[in-house]
């Protein structure tokens, strides 16, 4: 798992604009809490990555619709990969970082932040 970092709003990592000239469709590839989950639950490692791209960087692809367009299939997004002709390097680390803001969404970093919680009272 990422480092877990302390990341105010001027760190944001903010989502990938995808433009299908073909079909004139514009996604917004990004990552929520629903989509990292859905990804863990389909056995998802980012770190597999490096170790399997063949399979990992079409899953990663893939999985980045998901907190936006649902409804877009696998087979779809593999045909808009293989259109594109792969992915870059620097569009593979914006997503690993998109995905990794929103697997540590409920990862506090700081005990300050913690009584930012009022309604909730926890005792270690």
């Amino acid at each position: 798992m990422a480092n877990v970092v302390e990341m105010n709003t001027n760190d944001r990592v903010m989502p990938v604009r995808l433009t299908d000239e073909k079909s004139g469709k514009v996604y917004e590839l990004d990552f929520n809490r629903e989509a990292v989950r859905f990804a863990e639950a389909r056995g998802f490692k980012v770190n597999s990555i490096a170790d399997f791209p063949a399979t990992a960087i079409p899953e990663l692809f893939y999985l980045s619709f998901r907190a936006h367009h649902k409804n877009v299939s696998r087979s779809q997004t593999d045909a808009l990969l293989d259109r594109m002709g792969g992915m870059s390097a620097q569009l593979i680390e914006r997503l690993n970082q998109l995905y990794a803001q929103a697997a540590l969404t409920n990862v506090i970093a700081a005990d300050e932040d913690a009584a930012k919680n009022g309604g909730v009272t926890v005792e270690l």
